[in-house]
């Protein structure tokens, strides 16, 4: 069900459906039991192959290989195309260039996130956007409803039209196109080495080389065609996503695994996924961004990407505002020795006197601590500041001795273990 109220918000509804596997599916139970595998936006995806710890470990020292083939690709073709991703999304698509992307966000005209995306320039009339798979069919249902006239795109004047309607095809589907891409992320210090010798040609291995982050190129690796982009959601300063065909997939995945076997790339899950993206400072949608706090993109740390100065964007009015707002995520770290609780979403972050400054919204053990993303008044945060943290109760026995199952901005509190800022994002 789609529906646009009269202030602009985008109102979707998905319809349940049973999870499948990726088309790494097969190649996914070579290597472990069904039972590993977890519905994750619609789809059974790898939890862990070895171990979380040793998975985040790999891509700091080594490389890791993830499934990302849930993850949508959409194509936006047509002399219009560019015009029309300038306009629905927040960042300058104008002033990119062929061979280059840029991180952006989908808004509604309320100014709600919808999704962050990443668009990749190909050609001046061909561009690729890639979506999150929780988020897929929402976009879908949006550009559908946008292309329709069904949606309020600017809540000030509410009679204004969209004027570009570009070819909309998903590129996951093999029955719209020859030219099909699925994501595979080859993230860690060894990724580069790796892609170098899957090609043959000196001058190939310099494009290699030489690629700088939010560039890619389009070659062939190991005999496949591939779009090899500088991008990745694991705070690796080398990375890369390997889009190929949905066809051609499990072949690269096995010959990535084979070829990198003896330098220590290894098959990663979700749990590593997520550990270093927190390590990184890196948002997930519905935690970091959006979510339960509706925390906007100035308040996420990138503010950057929503180009206020852009003669129009749907959702600008909204985020002219959202500006000037007093929150802001932050990284912290915390002790995560054997025997510490870890904290979860929602505990209270308390500053030097106890009182409640904000709340935690992920958490993952990284050796032996704890790092956050914490959704807190902008005022506290300063790198290296001491903090504390509030557990909300676990159980009801605890509630029963007098936890709390909730707490409010300035609420004064007991801290359970202490902790400190760090610097809002880091790279490895």
């Amino acid at each position: 069900m789609v529906k646009s109220d009269t202030s602009g918000r985008f109102l979707f509804e998905d319809s349940e459906k049973t999870a499948t596997g990726s088309v790494l599916y097969e190649q996914h139970l070579k290597r472990i039991e069904k039972n590993r595998l977890a519905d994750f936006a619609g789809y059974l995806m790898p939890l862990w192959f070895s171990s979380i710890s040793a998975e985040h470990n790999a891509v700091r020292e080594s490389a890791g290989l993830f499934d990302c083939t849930h993850m949508g690709a959409l194509e936006f073709q047509g002399k219009n195309a560019q015009d029309f991703l300038n306009f629905i999304t927040t960042n300058d698509i104008a002033r990119l260039k062929t061979g280059s992307a840029k991180y952006s966000y989908v808004l509604d005209a309320a100014g709600n996130i919808l999704d962050d995306v990443i668009v990749y320039k190909r050609s001046e009339d061909k561009f690729m956007v890639v979506v999150n798979a929780a988020n897929e069919p929402k976009i879908k249902a949006y550009l559908e409803a946008l292309q329709n006239e069904e949606v309020i795109i600017d809540s000030e004047t509410q009679s204004q039209k969209l004027e570009h309607k570009p070819e909309i095809r998903d590129m996951r589907n093999c029955n719209t196109g020859s030219d099909c891409r699925v994501d595979i992320a080859l993230q860690g210090p060894a990724s580069m080495e790796l892609l170098q010798s899957l090609v043959k040609e000196e001058k190939t291995k310099q494009q290699i080389q030489e690629m700088k982050s939010f560039t890619f190129i389009e070659i062939e690796l190991a005999g496949l065609n591939c779009i090899v982009a500088r991008t990745g959601y694991t705070g690796a300063k080398i990375g890369y996503e390997l889009f190929v065909h949905p066809e051609k997939a499990a072949q690269l995945w096995a010959v990535l695994l084979e070829k990198g076997e003896p330098s220590g790339v290894v098959p990663c899950g979700l749990g590593a996924r997520d550990s270093l993206r927190i390590e990184a400072g890196l948002p997930l949608y519905g935690h970091e961004l959006a979510g339960e706090f509706n925390i906007n993109p100035f308040e996420a740390g990138y503010g950057w990407a929503v180009k206020l100065e852009k003669d129009f964007f749907i959702g600008q009015a909204a985020m002219i505002k959202a500006k000037n707002s007093n929150m802001q995520v932050a990284r912290i770290e915390l002790p995560g020795q054997k025997g510490v609780r870890p904290a979860r979403g929602n505990d209270g972050v308390l500053d030097e006197n106890g009182k409640c400054l904000g709340w935690a919204l992920s958490c993952a053990k990284v050796d032996e601590k704890q790092i956050a993303l914490v959704y807190v008044l902008k005022e506290f945060m300063e790198e290296n500041k001491e903090l504390g943290l509030y557990y909300l109760a676990r159980s009801k026995g605890q509630i029963e001795k007098g936890k709390k199952e909730k707490v409010e901005m300035n609420e004064k509190l007991e801290q359970d273990i202490s902790g400190k800022f760090l610097t809002r994002f880091a790279k490895f």
